[in-house]
């Protein structure tokens, strides 16, 4: 396999086909790579696009995110998931702020040393922004790499990975443009080199692609265990009054931490009964009214959800109402908007 001759026709074929995404430009700003590199992990592209403007308008620069208050980012972020990044984001851009004078970094080293930012993130700023000649992996581009040489192997082994960085190394020192090289790779697993339906009609690395010869590009990576998820069992009430609703924060640690919620009463093995839910709100559980159910997937989860409507739930220290308007500046999970979508709510 020629590496020169591979990379260079990789970013011929990028410069002709990579989709237009707003973070795309000829000069990069180092802070908004920052933050969509961190909405893009574990994120699909068409989610990031409806989201990564509106969170730049509000905090352009690094000063702005980092100086905001946390439930403020989080509610930027909702329907991003994975709300750690974005506490870890926003940790990041005060590091920067307090110790490289809000100036993000170039070098890797440094990159790595702040919060949330491990070595693919680190390699992407320095290649992308900086045109450093620094690796980057990830999902995309293991699966390239690994089609690339036919290599059958489960993709998240500690084996498979550490061979993989080091076959991104070997092509990013031979290329013309590491900023390009880098960005191509991505595109091609994103685009062409898919998971399923694959395009090998479309890819610019069909010549060299040892899989396509050997007829076992299907079956490359081998798919690896899927994650046993808990069961949980979830009742909400919805309780309003002159155009609020009732929330509750979540606690700090585990799922969806310090987001906003309508109360929810949480079980391992069952849903609570409304007699339960009653004595928990001090009301009388004939006020409750159920409104739907549906269930929420996570990755490490499957959430069923009973959500009941509700009249006269007191505030609390705990919990208070808040403006049905003021909403879209509250953070609130995916599986609370669905909540309360069913009270006609959101």
């Amino acid at each position: 396999m020629n590496d020169a001759k591979l990379t260079r026709q990789l970013e011929t074929w990028f410069r002709a086909n990579a989709r237009d995404l707003p973070w795309r430009l000829e000069a990069r700003d180092p802070y908004h790579a920052l933050v969509s590199e961190c909405m893009l992990q574990q994120t699909q592209v068409s989610r990031v696009l409806e989201k990564y403007q509106p969170f730049i308008d509000r905090f352009p620069t690094v000063q702005s995110l980092a100086q905001a208050p946390e439930e403020e980012v989080l509610a930027l972020w909702a329907g991003l998931g994975y709300y750690r990044r974005a506490r870890m984001l926003h940790a990041c851009a005060q590091a920067i702020v307090e110790h490289h004078n809000s100036v993000v970094p170039d070098d890797v080293k440094q990159l790595e040393s702040l919060p949330g930012i491990g070595r693919y993130t680190a390699g992407a700023i320095a290649s992308m922004v900086f045109h450093q000649r620094e690796p980057i992996v990830d999902g995309n581009v293991t699966r390239v790499l690994l089609r690339l040489h036919n290599k059958s192997v489960p993709q998240a082994e500690k084996e498979t990975i550490k061979w993989a960085w080091q076959r991104a190394t070997e092509l990013v020192i031979v290329a013309d443009k590491p900023n390009v090289l880098n960005e191509a790779m991505m595109e091609l697993g994103a685009t062409c080199c898919t998971p399923k339906n694959i395009r090998c009609d479309q890819c610019p690395l069909r010549s060299h692609c040892q899989a396509l010869e050997a007829g076992t590009t299907e079956s490359i990576p081998l798919p690896k265990p899927r994650a046993k998820q808990k069961r949980m069992y979830c009742s909400t009430i919805i309780s309003t009054q002159d155009e609020s609703v009732l929330l509750e924060q979540r606690p700090s640690s585990g799922m969806w931490a310090n987001m906003f919620q309508a109360p929810t009463i949480e079980r391992d093995d069952h849903h609570p009964t409304p007699a339960e839910i009653g004595e928990v709100l001090s009301i009388d559980h004939q006020q409750l009214t159920e409104l739907g159910r549906f269930t929420h997937i996570t990755t490490h989860r499957i959430v069923e959800f009973v959500v009941y409507g509700a009249i006269g739930v007191q505030s609390t220290p705990s919990r208070a109402y808040r403006t049905l308007e003021a909403l879209d500046q509250v953070a609130i999970s995916n599986a609370q908007r669905k909540a309360m979508a069913l009270a006609g709510i959101l």
